[in-house]
């Protein structure tokens, strides 16, 4: 599998939460579970050992990073065995220049083919810093770069900043996870004029999928216009209901072909965004997002609670509320019938 063309053909790539039982201990059973549900759902990669997977698999105290990669690899290349297709593994990479690259280096041995970098680390840094360090862990694993906003432990990083990530060699793709349009401008213009048409760019701006997957982002370069797409999506929104989204990639897709763009789109973008408002918890700064996700999965069945290892990690106040009514609101846009009908065979 050539790594870029399958970036650039437009994927639903979920982000892997991480299954607790409930004394908080690592359930296996259910990460197979969770693994096989999402190879089932039709997408095209996963990205695991990221922030849907909780940072704090890194802790000594826990001590899961390497299990948490090694079983969704193990799993993923089991699946695939039985029917193959293109696949790509992508491995949180975090921590400072020293950690990033014993993180990489495990990646690769577990066959990961690319790693989401996170800049977390780098919160109080100068930007010939942070891209010396980009460059570092890119010559040892091709680098999906990650704008993660600052409600979830990110920082604003100016278009100067994606300018120069988009001149380095090895990097492969970006999500633009901002949360904001004005951001996500910069990081699509950065890359346009640096003539990096061999970046893939993946939306990860969970209030505005829809959106960001039909925006033609059009600008001057050199006296010509140039458009780039936002291909896919590197979602923590698309960890559930995961069927349904791989369906509507494909159905945006067909319809991008159709110059004439239909007004119910709209109508499916407002949809998107009011069930991720409730899944990410945006009336509390998003403070229930992982437990959000874990709660959609555990009423399917898929994960025994929705603990964190992180106790302080809960549902906000009305947030199981507002799941329900998204739930009821858009059953198009929910795949309970396919886990009920898969489920069992998902935990075997």
């Amino acid at each position: 599998m050539d790594l870029r063309t399958h970036l650039h053909a437009g994927h639903a790539i979920p982000a892997q939460p991480l299954a607790l039982d409930a004394n908080r201990k690592f359930s296996e059973r259910h990460q197979r579970a969770i693994t096989r549900y999402y190879l089932a759902s039709g997408v095209g990669g996963l990205a695991v050992g990221v922030h849907s997977t909780q940072f704090e698999i890194r802790e000594p105290q826990h001590g899961l990073f390497k299990p948490v990669l090694e079983l969704a690899a193990r799993t993923i290349d089991e699946e695939l065995a039985k029917t193959p297709r293109p696949f790509i593994k992508i491995a949180g990479i975090c921590g400072r220049t020293e950690q990033a690259l014993a993180e990489a280096s495990t990646a690769l041995g577990y066959g990961y083919q690319a790693g989401l970098l996170s800049l977390s680390a780098f919160k109080q840094d100068t930007e010939d810093a942070m891209i010396d360090h980009c460059r570092r862990v890119a010559e040892a694993i091709p680098v999906v770069g990650f704008y993660l906003q600052p409600a979830a432990g990110g920082r604003l990083l100016g278009y100067s900043f994606w300018r120069r990530f988009a001149e380095i060699p090895n990097v492969v793709a970006i999500k633009l996870a901002p949360f904001n349009r004005y951001q996500t401008i910069d990081v699509m213009r950065a890359v346009t004029e640096a003539g990096r048409d061999d970046i893939a760019l993946y939306t990860g701006n969970d209030d505005s999928i829809v959106v960001d997957l039909f925006t033609p982002f059009t600008f001057d370069v050199g006296g010509k216009k140039v458009t780039r797409r936002i291909v896919g999506g590197l979602l923590g929104h698309w960890g559930v209901w995961t069927q349904a989204a791989v369906k509507l990639l494909n159905d945006i897709k067909a319809a991008r072909q159709n110059p004439q763009l239909d007004v119910q789109w709209l109508d499916t973008a407002i949809a998107v965004t009011d069930m991720n408002a409730a899944l990410f918890d945006s009336a509390n700064k998003f403070a229930g997002c992982i437990p959000g996700i874990l709660e959609i999965l555990r009423r399917q069945g898929l994960v025994p609670s929705i603990h964190c290892l992180n106790p302080h990690e809960v549902l906000s106040p009305g947030q199981a509320e507002e799941l329900t009514r998204v739930c009821r609101a858009y059953p198009h846009l929910i795949d309970d019938n396919f886990v009920a009908a898969n489920r069992d065979r998902w935990l075997a």
